[in-house]
């Protein structure tokens, strides 16, 4: 066997870890400052991704009392929501398992931005908004939303521990900040 192949296989073996829990690394199709430089409309598929905060706020389960009314936050999450990461567990095929799951793109954003945190950052560029400092594109990892208070980790329950006709009980001012 080529020595490059057995490297190869070194290589993935030591980095299939962080693969598998958050995908593959995209950075070589990320431009420079792409969230300052360019609009939603204008993104690739790697900096759309890479734009997400990790915060896990649009994967808590949230409410209207009636057409039109604010839309309220609660810390009920998603059941396929990873609790201590504030990441999807099924990420690629989410949408085939919880079919209300928020699929965000650049032309449903006028329909989805009020159930959105004012905090996420695809609704900060949206508005023409600056990044905060604890994001990862601008602090260069992914721990600080969990250090500055903004992801869910640890903050949320499963929907499944909950009855469905009490999620007004768990209604929460801190998820929409």
């Amino acid at each position: 066997m080529p020595n490059w192949i057995s490297r190869m296989g070194q290589a993935i073996k030591h980095f299939w870890p962080f693969i598998t829990k958050f995908g593959a690394p995209r950075t070589a199709n990320l431009r420079e400052k792409f969230w300052e430089r360019y609009s939603l409309n204008e993104l690739n598929e790697a900096e759309w991704e890479a734009l997400c905060d990790g915060c896990g706020r649009c994967c808590l389960l949230k409410f209207e009392e009636t057409e039109g009314s604010p839309v309220t936050f609660t810390n009920v999450c998603c059941k396929l929501l990873d609790r201590s990461t504030s990441r999807c567990q099924h990420y690629e095929c989410r949408s085939q398992i919880v079919p209300d799951c928020i699929n965000l793109q650049p032309k449903t954003m006028p329909d989805m931005i009020d159930w959105l945190p004012r905090s996420c950052a695809y609704r900060l560029v949206h508005e023409g908004r600056p990044l905060y400092e604890w994001h990862h594109l601008k602090s260069g990892s992914r721990d600080t939303v969990h250090q500055a208070g903004f992801s869910v980790s640890h903050r949320c329950i499963p929907e499944y521990e909950i009855d469905p006709d009490e999620l007004e009980s768990y209604s929460v001012d801190w998820a929409n900040q």
